[in-house]
């Protein structure tokens, strides 16, 4: 049975992508509100939590066959969203607040990051772990982590003057690059 220690380090280790984009998404913001972190930790850490649930289930029925492609679905994603923030990036509008936070958006970006918690999921069911205890802390981890991650991306966005949203994009097209090599290791 996993000790506390280990769910911590799982948790942690499936979060990084999330708190990568959190990052990002602050960047691109040019004036964020605490609700802002908020809304965004919540998405990530939701789906972090519902995705392992989803795997368990996924696991004891289909195995395989959804595990070999679920690594490209994320690198697809993540990639289409990269290169729209890269090319909004040179397009000036008034408020860009909306890219991030929309829920469309939000939901294709916390799906995409947590593809990795889905194929942990499927695994689930193989050892001896507390299933509801592990999404639990999966989820509560990653939202605790996105929250200060996407307020740091906005202060370092305020010092280099809204020229990181190219860096943002291209973080989530190196993500999903990250992903889909992960998954031929």
């Amino acid at each position: 049975m996993a000790t506390l220690i280990q769910l911590i380090v799982l948790s942690v280790s499936l979060a990084l992508d999330a708190v990568s984009v959190s990052i990002a998404g602050g960047v691109e913001m040019k004036q964020v509100k605490l609700r802002y972190a908020v809304r965004v930790a919540f998405f990530f850490g939701l789906f972090q939590a519902i995705m392992p649930l989803l795997g368990w289930v996924v696991g004891n029925t289909l195995t395989e066959s959804v595990a070999s492609f679920a690594p490209w679905i994320a690198f697809f994603l993540l990639t289409a969203i990269g290169i729209v923030m890269i090319r909004e990036s040179r397009v000036k509008t008034k408020d860009k607040r909306r890219s991030i936070l929309s829920y469309k958006t939000l939901f294709v970006l916390a799906f995409a990051t947590s593809i990795d918690a889905f194929i942990v999921g499927i695994s689930l069911g193989l050892i001896q772990i507390p299933l509801f205890l592990t999404v639990s802390i999966i989820g509560i981890i990653t939202f605790l982590l996105c929250v200060p991650a996407f307020l740091f991306g906005s202060q370092i966005n305020r010092y280099f003057n809204g020229k990181l949203e190219i860096f943002g994009g291209v973080a989530l097209i190196l993500i999903g690059l990250k992903i889909l090599l992960s998954s031929f290791l």
